[in-house]
């Protein structure tokens, strides 16, 4: 991400004595509904610095009074301009705040030497603990020389207290044996709805229009998310595993995945017929179908699973998440913790619970 030519910030934010100052990096669907959620929380009096830069790929553009029209104008901004990076947001001081609304990989590998300067990072990018091993071990050792925050619980579950609660469980001596779950919204609503009645790309082609899944449905299918996610949680649990090490089950077809964009809405059909096998082989079995993420000592694992009607990760509705942690302390019985786990305006409440929680000290 950088800053377009021409179009460079009108004024300076000069930092008062003491004072924080708030940098959003992202100005699509989540940083819309952070910057709409940060003006009505301001207005309730709640304790959040000024934003005083919004950025995307293309500008940074510093914030007067008002952050919506700066978001605005950044949205405006022309495409397609190469660029320097930004100097403003590179000179945030120690005790001032990064919000990472982007899923820019390059940005997240600026995570780590932001800590190191004491730099707070507030994130709902899955690529810092949910990437290289190397990149997760490097942001938890700035962060523990520095004392800045890292503010990821909008990373995995939009913010449910999934993240928080296998952290407390760590460092209250617990020792987790399995963490296992439906951690992406949109395959769990599509798999919610498949019932055979309708083919599963109509249901893909609806979740679509709602904005249910990326522009590119691709992306959900691929299980690449859910396999961020995962490792995530796993690292947070005690489990160093490399990205490699987690086995991907996709629900992509070959022709799907090799379709061009222009032909992604007539490629959707290959997904039918395999989707419709799974099914009735999961309804002669009993079970029904989930998309899920597991991890175990033994390894770490994303696929379409049969569940018993009854298992844990079977309930919930719509685009719930729903994670069962399994720990000496939870080991007849699961912690399970379930809700809505996609959609821009739980991201951005996660995302500013974060920034409220930097700012308590």
């Amino acid at each position: 991400m950088s800053t377009a030519a021409g179009l460079r910030p009108r004024r300076t934010v000069a930092r008062e004595a003491g004072a924080r100052r708030l940098a959003l990096l992202g100005t699509g669907t989540v940083g819309s509904a952070f910057v709409a959620r940060y003006q009505v929380l301001r207005q309730r009096g709640l304790p959040l610095p000024p934003v005083a830069w919004v950025a995307n790929s293309r500008t940074v553009l510093a914030v007067a009074d008002d952050p919506r029209a700066s978001l605005e104008a950044a949205r405006a901004a022309p495409r397609g301009v190469a660029a320097p990076a930004w100097p403003e947001v590179e000179a945030l001081c120690a005790g001032d705040v990064v919000v990472d609304a982007t899923a820019s990989d390059a940005v997240a590998a600026r995570h780590a030497a932001w800590l190191a300067r004491g730099v707070h990072v507030v994130t709902a990018n899955k690529l810092g603990h949910g990437a290289a091993l190397a990149r997760s071990q490097a942001i938890a050792r700035a962060q523990a020389a520095s004392g800045a925050r890292y503010g990821d619980s909008a990373t995995v579950g939009a913010g449910l207290p999934v993240l928080g609660s296998v952290r407390a469980l760590v460092a209250g001596g617990d020792h987790v044996h399995v963490i296992e779950g439906v951690l992406s919204g949109s395959l769990a609503w599509l798999f919610h709805q498949f019932d055979g009645t309708r083919p599963f790309s109509a249901l893909v082609r609806r979740a679509m229009a709602a904005g249910c899944t990326e522009p590119d449905p691709r992306v959900d299918l691929s299980g690449e998310d859910v396999r961020r996610k995962l490792l995530i949680l796993a690292r947070a649990a005690g489990f160093a595993l490399e990205a490699a090490q987690v086995r991907v089950e996709p629900l992509l077809p070959a022709a799907l995945a090799a379709a061009p964009a222009h032909g992604l809405e007539a490629a959707l059909e290959a997904l039918d017929k395999p989707l419709a096998r799974r099914l009735d082989e999961a309804r002669a079995r009993g079970g029904r179908l989930r998309f899920t993420g597991r991890v175990d000592a033994a390894g770490a694992e994303v696929a379409l699973r049969v569940l018993a009607p009854d298992d844990p990760l079977c309930g919930g509705a719509g685009t719930d998440n729903r994670v069962a942690i399994h720990s000496d302390r939870y080991r007849e019985r699961p912690l399970l913790i379930q809700g809505p786990g996609a959609g821009a305006g739980v991201t951005a409440a996660a995302l500013l619970d974060d920034v409220l929680r930097v700012c308590a000290g």
